[in-house]
């Protein structure tokens, strides 16, 4: 089971879209068996992990994975599963909550822009740069000239990264509040997860329509060619990771990467 085309999911710029016209979970005849998702992830690894070497060893350029989601959308469950048959070599997750005292006293991309990609690098973002426009918003931190602001501020920032060879992509973990009620629940009942659980999961949940808006806003803004949102039906967690895992390998082979030449020649090696 591989996506081949991902465009009904895709965000149009400066778009009127609603979250409400894109299901959370796809019809009952596109989830996958367990088998089969087993299945078709490792074939999706695999795919992935020699993309991924190929990226590593040429260091021309970089690819940058940025999730979001509301709370139990499952960011952390689909870079383990996605990600467990890739080597470790050339990537890395970064995961950004709360901002620190340092990191409030600079400017809100400062944070962000230390744990882009390097060329060779293949990096997952837990939340990221978005939280300021997002958060920041519906606890009415920032007005709306500022969020605007930073709308551009995000598109200038992500057009450098595309110009610097850094591909994007950005994808929106989208759980309905029913999915999310029972993965909180979930949470509750086992104390090896209450560690996950923060009084701002329920605080958050009680403003579910303004983040629904306020990500519409920031999505629609934001969606960029270089930089494109995806919305990413997450109420099924099979579903979710082949999705990604998919339009992960369609990009990788879009960046048309290729291993580097030898720097010496080879016909002259000879092995005792």
């Amino acid at each position: 089971m591989e996506h081949k085309d991902f465009s009904p999911w895709r965000v149009s710029p400066k778009s009127d879209f609603k979250l409400s016209d894109i299901d959370t979970s796809p019809k009952s005849k596109d989830l996958p068996t367990d088998e089969v998702w087993e299945s078709s992830l490792k074939k999706l690894g695999d795919k992935l992990n020699k993309l991924q070497g190929t990226l590593h060893a040429g260091k021309h350029k970089g690819l940058l994975l940025i999730l979001q989601g509301m709370d139990t959308a499952g960011k952390d469950g689909l870079i383990r599963s996605v990600f467990t048959h890739i080597s470790p070599l050339g990537v890395r997750a970064e995961a950004f909550g709360a901002p620190s005292d340092l990191e409030k006293s600079h400017d809100f991309l400062w944070r962000i822009h230390q744990k882009t990609p390097a060329l060779g690098e293949m990096v997952i973002f837990n939340r990221s740069h978005y939280e300021d426009v997002l958060v920041t918003r519906v606890r009415g931190w920032i007005n709306k000239n500022t969020c605007e602001e930073r709308y551009e501020h995000i598109k200038h920032f992500e057009s450098m990264l595309h110009d610097e060879g850094i591909t994007i992509v950005k994808c929106l973990l989208h759980i309905s509040k029913a999915e999310q009620k029972e993965r909180l629940q979930a949470r509750l009942d086992d104390p090896h997860k209450h560690w996950k659980l923060q009084p701002s999961d329920f605080e958050d949940r009680k403003l579910w329509p303004k983040f629904a808006e306020a990500y519409e806003d920031a999505l629609s803004a934001t969606s960029t060619p270089e930089a494109p949102w995806y919305v990413v039906p997450a109420d099924s967690k099979s579903y979710r990771d082949l999705f990604v895992a998919s339009l992960l390998v369609q990009t990788l082979e879009h960046m048309q990467l290729t291993i580097p030449k030898p720097l010496f020649d080879l016909s002259k090696i000879k092995l005792d």
